[in-house]
C-alpha cells in the first residue's frame, strides 16, 4: 500500500464487525492548538493552577480533542475519502490527562441501503490503562466508488508564548504615566497615542504645531480635545519644551511623534535640558522572538554608534536595570551576554577587549545586578548547546537575558533580522536620562507600541519610588 496516497473502503466492501484505529498521544501542544483553533479557553485545560484544584486534580484535554481523533480515522481510514459525517453521539467518561496515550477504534456496527449508503460505526477511546475515556455511535454516508487521493503535507506549526502581555496586564496597578507626546502631525503617530491611551498606559500631552496636530486628528478620526496641547511653531520647538516638560516634573515620560530620532534626543542630551544623568543615554529592544523561551532585551542598536569602553558600561547598566524593572524577581541577576564574533580575547578583535574588560568591571563593582560574560558569540549567548559543543563553560552562555553589541551596525542588524525574518516584536525604549523616552516606529505591531509604552510606566513608576535614580 502506497502510504503517500489515502484510499477509501466503498460502502459495498464494509462487513459487520469490520474496524480500525490510530494512536495519539495528548502533548501541551495540542491543548494549545486546540484552545487556539476553537477559542476554548476553559481554565480547565489552560490553567494547571485552577485544575489542580479543581474536581480533576490537573490539566486535561478538550473533550473534543478526542472526538476529532474519530473524524480522523473517518475520513482517512474506515471507510476514508469521500465519507461524510452525519451525525455523532458522543459520552465522555473520563478526562484525557497530558500525556496519555489515547487508541481510536472504530467497527462498523450496521448498515442500511434505504437509498442512501448510510453506517453506524461504534465509536470507542481508550487510554493506555484500557480504560473507556470516550465511546458513541458515528453516523456516515459511505463511499460508493473508489477513490485514491494524495495524501496532504501538513504545514509546520510553530507555538511560542507571548512575553509582553504579562507586561502590559502589570501597568494597570500603576496607573497611566504622564507623557509628552513630541510632534505628533501626522496620522500614525495620533493613532499610536490613542491606542496606548485607551490601554490606560499613557496621558498625553501633546506637544507640537496645534493646527498641523489638528489636521492630522481630524484625517484619523480622533478627538484630540480631551488630551492637553502645548502649541510650538515646529519639531525643534516641540522636542525642547517636552524637555522642558519633563524637566520640571510636569511629565513623566517623553514619546516620539513624528520627528527624527536625532532631533528629539538632541533636545535631550543639551547640558541646559535638566535631564541629562551621569549616565549615557543608549537604547534597548525588548524582543519577543517565537520560538525563544523569554524576552532578549539587545542594546545598543539605535543611539550609540561605535560606543567606547566607558560607555559601553553605561549602555550594559542601562540595560540591566531595565531587566529588573520589567522582569526581575528577588533575588534574582539577569545574566549578560557581551557579543562578539569569536569567544576568545584577542587584540586583533578591539570587541573582545571590551568584552573582557566590562566583565573585570562587573567584577570589581563597577557594573552592578548581573552577571556578565565575554566575548560570546550569539550562538553562544543565545544556545546552550551551541555552548558546550565548544567547550564554553559559563553561567551566561546558552542562557542570556541580555545581549551587548559591539557597534549599532552589530545591534541594527541583529534587531531587524529578528523582526524581519524571525518575526519578534521588538519594543523601543531610550534610557539614561532622567525620564524614559518612548521610541515607536509606524512598522510597530499594536503588542510592540503598547510594550513601548509599558516599560516607560514601570520605568517613571521605579524613578518615583527610588529604585531607579
Amino acid at each position: 500500500m502506497d502510504n503517500n496516497r489515502l484510499n477509501n473502503i466503498t460502502f459495498d466492501e464494509l462487513s459487520i464487525g469490520q474496524s480500525a484505529s490510530l494512536k495519539r498521544t495528548l502533548t501541551q501542544d495540542d491543548i494549545n492548538l486546540f484552545a487556539v483553533m476553537s477559542g476554548d479557553i476553559n481554565p480547565a485545560h489552560m490553567n494547571p493552577e485552577y485544575a489542580k484544584a479543581s474536581l480533576f486534580h490537573g490539566v486535561i484535554g478538550h473533550g473534543m480533542w478526542s472526538g476529532a481523533l474519530i473524524s480522523t480515522v473517518l475520513g482517512t481510514q474506515l471507510p476514508g475519502p469521500g465519507t461524510i459525517y452525519l451525525s455523532q453521539d458522543i459520552h465522555f467518561k473520563r478526562p484525557v490527562r497530558l500525556g496519555d496515550e489515547v487508541t481510536v477504534t472504530l467497527t462498523v456496527k450496521s448498515k442500511a441501503d434505504t437509498g442512501k449508503p448510510l453506517v453506524d460505526f461504534d465509536c470507542q477511546c481508550t487510554n493506555e490503562n484500557g480504560e473507556v475515556v470516550v465511546s458513541g455511535i458515528a453516523t456516515v454516508l459511505a463511499p460508493t466508488e473508489h477513490l485514491s487521493i494524495e495524501r496532504a503535507h501538513l504545514p509546520n506549526i510553530e507555538l511560542y508564548q507571548d512575553h509582553y502581555q504579562s507586561v502590559i496586564d502589570a501597568c494597570h496597578d500603576r496607573g497611566a504615566v504622564k507623557t509628552a507626546v513630541v510632534h505628533p502631525v501626522n496620522k500614525a503617530s495620533l493613532l499610536a497615542v490613542k491606542e496606548a491611551f485607551e490601554a490606560a498606559l499613557i496621558a498625553p500631552v501633546l506637544v507640537g504645531p496645534k493646527e498641523r496636530i489638528s489636521a492630522a486628528a481630524d484625517e484619523a478620526g480622533i478627538d484630540i480635545n480631551q488630551w492637553p496641547l502645548v502649541d510650538t511653531e515646529h519639531s525643534h520647538g516641540a522636542a525642547a519644551k517636552a524637555a522642558e516638560l519633563a524637566a520640571s516634573g510636569e511629565v513623566a515620560a517623553i514619546m516620539k511623534g513624528a520627528l527624527h530620532t536625532d532631533e528629539l534626543l538632541g533636545a535631550v542630551v543639551k547640558t541646559s535640558s535638566g535631564l541629562r544623568t551621569e549616565r549615557r543615554i543608549s537604547h534597548c529592544y525588548v524582543m519577543d522572538v517565537r520560538g525563544h523561551n523569554k524576552p532578549l532585551i539587545i542594546t545598543d542598536a539605535a543611539i550609540n554608534i561605535a560606543p567606547s569602553l566607558e560607555e559601553k558600561a553605561d549602555i550594559c547598566q542601562n540595560a540591566i536595570n531595565l531587566w529588573h524593572t520589567l522582569f526581575g524577581q528577588k533575588g534574582t541577576l539577569p545574566k549578560v551576554a557581551i557579543l562578539s564574533a569569536v569567544e576568545t580575547v584577542t587584540s586583533r578583535m578591539a570587541s573582545t577587549l571590551d568584552a573582557a574588560s566590562l566583565c573585570k568591571m562587573a567584577d570589581r563593582g563597577q557594573i552592578e545586578g548581573a552577571i556578565l560574560d565575554g566575548p560570546l558569540a550569539l550562538d553562544n549567548a543565545i544556545s546552550l548547546e551551541a555552548a558546550q559543543n565548544k567547550g564554553i563553560q559559563s553561567p551566561v552562555a546558552g542562557d542570556a537575558d541580555i545581549l551587548v553589541v559591539p557597534n549599532i551596525e552589530a545591534g541594527n542588524m541583529l534587531a531587524k533580522q529578528l523582526t524581519f525574518l524571525g518575526k519578534a516584536d521588538a519594543a523601543g525604549i531610550v534610557l539614561g536620562a532622567r525620564v524614559p523616552i518612548i521610541l515607536t516606529s509606524r512598522a510597530d505591531s499594536l503588542r510592540t507600541r503598547l510594550l513601548s509604552c509599558a516599560a516607560a510606566v514601570f520605568l517613571a513608576d521605579a524613578r518615583q519610588q527610588g529604585s531607579l535614580k
